[in-house]
């Protein structure tokens, strides 16, 4: 018999079931999990897909923090499996306490949609998890698109003193963090951005931890994209939630340079 399904697929939904209050939490999180996977699973080659599946599911969980709601067809073919191999990918990474799969239907017919997948937090047990607004948990709202436009528009832009670039994070890009500071005065700010770019350039081969570009090409598609960001905000774009367009803006280009044979030479 199968069960009756109560939530319904909407934006508020979705942020009621994030599970993470940042970006780094989600990745400290899916990292933890893939050690997990290394040692708690037997054969390399599900290990191997159990590991690209997190991959999939965290750089789709940027915009609801820890939620994505991608079907399984989607997923399939991202990681060029079959329907019924995510089926059983997604059930295991339950059985390991990972994600939970809630049940969804669509509000114009009440038919069943797609799973929201939530990541579960290592330390934490979201089943009692206070739903709270994203206003209060999500570091979005410290930097708004109608302060950033204001201050373009006013050409106030400041370059970060030496002093307050000792707090941005030694593992972003001097050019990357030197470009957005004209933009952003706080540190996490930069650093969350970043970050953005980091987890988008994917692991293609999980035993190695090779990524799908390397340092000097990661470095000019956030560049290119923090450029894109800005072009698009000037034009008058309303953005609510700078990191998650951001996210889509760098994997829009990954996507594309991926299959780009001249920029994958070089």
């Amino acid at each position: 018999m199968k069960k009756k399904i109560d939530v319904i697929a909407s934006v508020d939904s979705f942020h009621n079931l994030s599970t993470f209050d940042d970006i780094e939490d989600m990745n400290k999180t899916i990292r933890a999990y893939r050690d997990v996977v290394k040692t708690t699973v037997a054969r390399s080659d599900v290990q191997a897909r159990l590991i690209a599946l997190l991959e999939v599911l965290k750089r789709h969980s940027c915009k609801q923090i820890g939620v994505s709601y991608m079907s399984k067809n989607t997923i399939a073919d991202k990681l060029e499996l079959s329907y019924k191999t995510v089926q059983r990918l997604m059930k295991k990474l339950e059985d390991l306490g990972m994600i939970r799969q809630i049940a969804m239907k669509r509000k114009k017919d009440m038919l069943q949609t797609a799973n929201a997948v939530q990541i579960i937090p290592v330390k934490n047990d979201v089943s009692d998890k206070t739903p709270s607004k994203k206003s209060e948990k999500c570091p979005t709202n410290k930097t708004t698109s109608s302060s950033l436009k204001q201050k373009i528009i006013n050409n106030t832009r400041k370059v970060v003193s030496f002093s307050q670039a000792n707090f941005v994070a030694s593992w972003v890009p001097d050019q990357f963090a030197k470009l957005t500071s004209y933009f952003y005065q706080e540190s996490k700010t930069i650093n969350e951005l970043w970050k953005v770019v980091r987890q988008n350039n994917r692991i293609i081969n999980h035993v190695e931890g090779k990524r799908a570009f390397t340092e000097q090409q990661e470095l000019h598609i956030g560049v290119k994209a923090f450029k894109e960001l800005v072009m698009k905000i000037k034009a008058g774009k309303s953005v609510k939630n700078i990191f998650g367009y951001f996210n889509g803006i760098v994997n829009k280009i990954m996507d594309k340079l991926y299959f780009d044979d001249e920029f994958m030479s070089n």
